[in-house]
């Protein structure tokens, strides 16, 4: 890699079967691994002959873990293992830092360089080796800051450890010490410009910025180009790393080189087609905290085609909302996972939808199923299938293939709270 080169490495731009075969190659591997050093992965793919798992839709044939079951599988042994068995390493030299995030759910980080893989995004917006970066994620309890800095470290980079609040300070710290761009929240970066303003302190060296932690609307990417900030996005999380990043070409976010992403409809572990909005369900390369099929709990969608700047991964549309869209309905939970049983007992149901209307202590359900077929029978034997599932009444309406929105809800609730 050097300054004018225009990816970070050879794997950005392999051919597509290429990066499929080396990723699939890799994963009985890492089963394997995972379930010999990981003792949540012993027990949750006991049985699982890893040397079998070769191809997608067998891997789509494994349970998915998702963040709120490693959280309490991480309480039930804390007191044994504070990592739930979910972490191949142990306390010493092969783990300098230790993380916490909300919850509360401790993360291992190894000594492999460029730990969180967030070089690759760093580059994609515009950094480059000998460059100073002000680095203002959190330094404390989570890793957000030290995922930045191993990564601007891999890529050549100094940083300044900004971190968040005093921000006259940090301002004072940019006018001095000119970094050629600024990694942190967006929402933050913000603050820091109009205070800049605000101070009469120009900031003239700043001039690109990799941003995460929060949404980054258009109207905040405009604002921040009209001051002379190109702003690229990514995302990534505590448990994963690297997950998708943003290029030059602003249309969404390309997958990283060392993670398997599916898009699976939510409440299941079943992958849905290609451009169908979904949970994103990731299984990662990292050896020292090998996660098969961590559900991120996340909604996103597959962009067709390939990145216009020659970038050859899968592209996904970012962050869409929340897959988690369990709701209280008179006085009983209704999940994702009961719809999703209660359409996979109808063959003719395509797409099932549960609507809850009516105001406060009036819940009223309606099962919308997209479905060829409209026979009485078929919707009174679905009637039968809600009441058993979930226990609560539901009507059924019947709509044509196609009729329910592409936006990952499984679950719409449309009461009014007034």
């Amino acid at each position: 890699m050097t300054a004018q080169t225009a990816f970070y490495d050879a794997l950005e731009t392999r051919a597509p079967a290429e990066r499929e075969a080396a990723l699939l190659a890799a994963l009985p591997a890492q089963i394997a691994h995972a379930q010999a050093h990981a003792s949540a992965f012993a027990g949750i793919l006991a049985g699982v002959d890893a040397a079998s798992i070769q191809t997608r839709a067998a891997l789509a044939q494994l349970p998915v873990t998702r963040k709120s079951e490693l959280l309490e599988r991480q309480k039930a042994e804390r007191a044994r293992n504070v990592f739930g068995g979910f972490s191949a390493l142990g306390f010493g030299p092969s783990m300098p830092r230790i993380f916490a995030s909300p919850g509360t759910i401790y993360e291992p980080e190894g000594t492999r360089r460029d730990y969180w893989r967030m070089a690759r995004a760093m580059f994609a917006a515009g950094f480059r080796p000998g460059e100073l970066i002000h680095n203002s994620f959190s330094y404390h309890f989570v890793p957000a800051g030290s995922m930045m800095e191993t990564g601007a470290h891999a890529l050549g980079c100094t940083v300044f450890p900004g971190g968040t609040g005093q921000t006259e300070q940090q301002v004072q710290a940019m006018a001095e010490l000119q970094p050629a761009g600024y990694i942190g929240t967006p929402s933050f970066l913000k603050i820091l410009v109009e205070k800049a303003a605000e101070s009469g302190v120009p900031l003239p060296s700043v001039t690109k910025a990799l941003v995460s932690g929060e949404a980054f609307p258009p109207s905040l990417r405009d604002w921040l180009a009209e001051r002379g900030i190109a702003g690229y996005q990514c995302y990534a999380t505590a448990d994963l790393g690297l997950i998708a990043y943003e290029t030059a070409a602003r249309e969404g976010l390309v997958l990283d080189e060392g993670v398997i992403v599916e898009i699976v409809r939510p409440g299941t572990g079943d992958p849905v087609p290609d451009g169908e909005v979904g949970e994103l369900v990731v299984t990662t390369l990292n050896p020292d905290y090998p996660l098969i099929r961590f559900g991120t709990g996340d909604l996103s969608a597959v962009l067709p085609g390939p990145c216009p700047t020659g970038r050859s991964n899968t592209r996904i549309k970012g962050w869409m909302g929340r897959a988690d869209q369990t709701t209280k309905v008179r006085g009983m939970f209704v999940h994702p996972g009961q719809i999703a049983s209660i359409a996979s007992r109808f063959p003719q149901i395509q797409r099932a939808r549960l609507v809850v209307t009516g105001e406060m202590a009036n819940d009223q359900m309606v099962l919308q199923i997209e479905t060829r077929e409209t026979s009485e029978g078929l919707a009174q034997q679905v009637g039968e299938a809600i009441r058993d599932v979930t226990k609560l009444r539901g009507d059924v309406q019947m709509v044509a293939p196609g009729s329910l929105p592409n936006d990952g809800r499984v679950i719409e609730d449309a009461r009014s709270y007034r």
